[in-house]
């Protein structure tokens, strides 16, 4: 339990409308429910100029909370501000009076505040008053200034339960550091209330700062209850503010470039909205005719309320120009960020918000004739091309392409395409194809950028023609020339080396034209980093822009859900196994790479003297037809048999385990084996299935010599073990069994790990490239020195031609510098060779 004088002050600020009783049972809330230290808790009520007693009633019923009474209503934004006034903690909490908070809504976001040093305010996830549907997860801004809850009135069903960075949060329930927020001024008040939450996140953005959504910090609100009894009429009032504030907003927060374009739109767009709204239509008046007030009375048009509020913003946002044109002078001054760099943020900028016909068909318009896409940034296209199985049944290779898809859809326009015969994939939220190679030159040309991985590039011949200007991102995760280096064993001398240079001329293929570089780890980095400085890709003009070279070559591991894993089945226990049996799982494939034999010696000695141990080999069949069978399969059959260990204490699941139910099999399992042989391929290997093992929490087994290995051994995340040593792999095993304090205290060790794995962060550099994508520098057209060397001169070439000689002497003596001679007369004569056929 963290010591609370270690606990930053926060002080909750609750603004109080008239009627307090909704605000009595929050303030009451905050004192009885939130698990967090009550002497570090400030509790401060603004009394919004209820003038019905009120503060007098709180004061009464909730003792200890700091009531602050308005002189008039000063609105949500001035009534927070005044709150804060008050306010005595370095974080600040906002909470509407008509919601309640999570026992966790405070600690989960002061915890994020203290491990993120960026983040300046936590965005609270809520829920509607019982939990049951959303409120608030997501952020959205469209391009005329108006923010939304992009899956407000969905069913909660846990899939927003990832934290992610977003534009703005919820005044409704966020925290905030509060240095941060009165250097920022606060929220705007001339905002009065709707959209200063907007406001007030975007200029955060804009100045470097991140506002982090945080599923743990949790409430539940009563959806404008309190606006209710400030504007009980009809909603005019409220959308006249929605249309001022969006203009204001607007206007204060994008660039000059942006505001060219976008401000004159979104005011035809607000007219159109209004009239849209009201059903008025300008058809019903004859503006200029002698006798327009005669003819079928149509000089006479009743103007809804809800059309003169979006007039009358129009109008109100002309009164505050002078003043908004100061604070946004103040705003475009301190602002660190580009609008595009806020595009992502933003998800769908180009979004109508609202489905009227008339209204609509002037959205596509003026977006049209006002260039809004550009200024906005249109979603890129992105291709992701694999050559692997999409199937429910996936393999490594698959299920990383679909998770580069998968994340990259958020901001972009994709699509993932596989040139493997079998695709019939899950749903998803973005396009899947199959298609023949002959085939893929359409969806190339359609893309913007292009992720390839495996031999994808050698179906694509145009993208590896000097001409093409597509920005190509190459998936490295898989050394594959080093993995057949075992596969091909069994094969001949010859073919091996005929596979290998294939292979590698693959690879070198792909190095040669990526613009940008994806690998698993750092040593796989290390390997890739060599690979590409002897083709020439690391220039001396990279490397002064970028000594750690990350620019161009990025490890992005491969990933696990951040949704943790649901049970839906158990497929081992009570069918293959007992109920209380110790069950040991291989997850994934047998492969010539892997070393499951001393597996097998080892279940053998440890089921000699412990009786309730089981091994379940999870898929022995490749869901993808192409990957050849290899003949580790059948000796690990045959060795289980020979051993009587088959169906006893060794169990063989036939057929791959569709990725979807994947979870049920490892949770039922007590701990996790990878076990490999001592060679070059593990030095580099990056053994996907050791994620599925931190995903569902199972404390791991593996040889030694990989990186995971590494991170076993460093995080305590259960035991290394030497290669091909039955022996300590089996007293490994049976600690990780049966030492239930051991296995408890890798368990934890592995909760804090597995987050730094998940697809989002693990995949940060490719989503962050596709964000500014751009060409290698060494393939931009044009792109050698700016300073060349002047010619030597025939004395300087003497120097430097006698300089070699020296050398040449120094370090080979005679014969050397004859061998060195033969090699440059051999050059210059294939120079004049060539300048002739040229020349003819």
């Amino acid at each position: 339990m963290p010591d609370p004088a270690r606990r930053p002050v926060v002080s909750v600020i609750v603004v109080n409308y008239r009627g307090a009783q909704d605000t009595i049972t929050c303030l009451r809330a905050l004192r009885a429910d939130l698990d967090y230290p009550a002497e570090r808790l400030q509790i401060v009520c603004v009394d919004n100029a209820s003038g019905d007693g009120s503060a007098e009633r709180i004061r009464q019923q909730v003792p200890g909370v700091d009531v602050v009474e308005a002189g008039a209503n000063l609105g949500f934004a001035g009534g927070c501000n005044l709150g804060a006034r008050h306010a005595t903690g370095t974080v600040l909490a906002f909470l509407n009076n008509d919601a309640r908070p999570h026992r966790d809504w405070v600690s989960a976001a002061v915890d994020v505040l203290k491990a993120e040093p960026t983040v300046a305010v936590v965005a609270s996830k809520v829920l509607d008053w019982d939990g049951e549907h959303i409120d608030f997860v997501d952020a959205g801004l469209t391009w005329f200034g108006m923010g939304y809850k992009r899956h407000a009135g969905q069913p909660d069903d846990g899939s927003h339960d990832v934290a992610r960075d977003v534009l703005f949060a919820t005044g409704s329930a966020m925290l905030v550091r509060a240095e941060v927020y009165r250097r920022l001024g606060g929220f705007d008040e001339r905002f009065f209330m709707f959209y200063e939450d907007v406001d007030f996140g975007w200029r955060l953005n804009l100045r470097g700062w991140r506002v982090r959504y945080e599923p743990r910090s949790l409430t539940y609100h009563r959806h404008h209850a309190s606006i209710s009894k400030v504007d009980s009429q009809d909603n005019a009032r409220e959308l006249y503010l929605l249309e001022r504030n969006a203009l204001a907003a607007l206007y204060k927060n994008v660039s000059d470039a942006t505001l060219a374009k976008a401000l004159p739109a979104a005011l035809a767009l607000t007219v159109r909205r209004a009239t849209a709204r009201g059903e008025v239509d300008p058809a019903q008046l004859e503006i200029g005719g002698p006798d327009s007030g005669d003819r079928e009375g149509r000089s006479t048009v009743e103007i809804p309320r809800t059309t003169l509020a979006g007039l009358l913003a129009i109008d109100q946002f002309v009164e505050l120009l002078p003043s908004l044109a100061a604070s946004r002078q103040a705003e475009q001054a301190a602002r660190v960020r580009s609008d595009a760099d806020l595009i992502p943020l933003m998800r769908k900028a180009m979004e109508p918000a609202y489905p009227l016909p008339r209204y609509l068909a002037a959205h596509d318009v003026l977006v049209d004739v006002f260039g809004l896409e550009e200024a906005f940034g249109a979603r890129r296209k992105v291709l992701v091309l694999t050559g692997d199985a999409l199937t429910e049944r996936m393999a490594g290779p698959a299920i990383r392409a679909w998770n580069m898809a998968d994340v990259l859809a958020a901001e972009h326009e994709v699509r993932l395409v596989t040139v493997n015969p079998l695709c019939s994939p899950p749903d998803a939220p973005f396009a899947v194809a199959q298609a023949r190679q002959r085939d893929l030159s359409p969806h190339v040309a359609w893309a913007d950028i292009v992720v390839l991985q495996g031999h994808a590039l050698e179906m694509v011949p145009e993208l590896k023609k000097a001409a093409s200007t597509k920005v190509v991102v190459c998936d490295m995760y898989d050394p594959m020339h080093l993995e057949l280096l075992e596969q091909g064993k069994d094969d001949t001398d010859e073919q091996r080396e005929l596979d290998l240079i294939g292979v590698t001329n693959v690879l070198n293929a792909q190095l040669a034209r990526g613009d940008f570089f994806l690998c698993a780890s750092e040593r796989q980095r290390h390997f890739w980093l060599g690979h590409l400085t002897a083709l020439g890709r690391l220039t001396p003009s990279l490397y002064d822009s970028d000594p750690t070279v990350r620019s161009l070559l990025a490890v992005a591991p491969f990933g696990l859900p951040g949704k943790p894993p649901q049970r839906t089945a158990a497929p081992i226990r009570g069918s293959l196994t007992g109920e209380t049996d110790k069950v040991i799982i291989w997850a994934g494939g047998v492969y010539s790479w892997f070393d499951p034999l001393t597996l097998l010696h080892a279940v053998d000695r440890l089921s000699r003297r412990r009786s309730d141990v089981r091994l379940l080999f999870l898929g022995m069949k490749h869901p993808n037809p192409e990957v050849p069978v290899m003949d580790i399969g059948a000796r690990t059959r045959a060795l289980a048999a020979r051993l009587d260990l088959t169906d006893r204490h060794v169990f063989f699941n036939e057929k791959w385990v569709p990725y979807a139910e994947r979870q049920n099999w490892l949770l039922d399992a007590d701990c996790g084996v990878t076990t490999h042989y001592e060679h070059v391929e593990t030095t580099f290997a990056f053994r996907t299935r050791v994620l599925d093992y931190l995903w569902t929490g199972l404390p791991i087994v593996t040889t030694d010599g990989d990186a995971f290995a590494d991170l076993v051994r460093t995080e305590d995340l259960g035991v290394v073990v030497p290669a091909e040593d039955p022996d300590a792999l089996a007293d490994a095993l049976e600690k990780v069994l049966y030492d239930t304090e051991f296995a408890a205290a890798a368990r934890e060790r592995i909760a804090v790990v597995r987050e730094r794995f998940t697809w989002e962060t693990a995949l940060a550099p490719l989503v962050s490239f596709c964000r500014n994508p751009s060409p290698a520098a060494d393939r931009l057209p044009g792109s050698g020195p700016l300073v060349r060397n002047k010619p030597l001169g025939i004395g300087g070439a003497l120097r430097r031609d006698l300089d070699l000689v020296r050398s040449y002497l120094d370090n080979g003596g005679p014969a050397e510098l004859t061998r060195r001679a033969a090699g440059r007369v051999r050059r210059l004569a294939a120079e004049r060779m060539r300048k002739g056929r040229d020349d003819g």
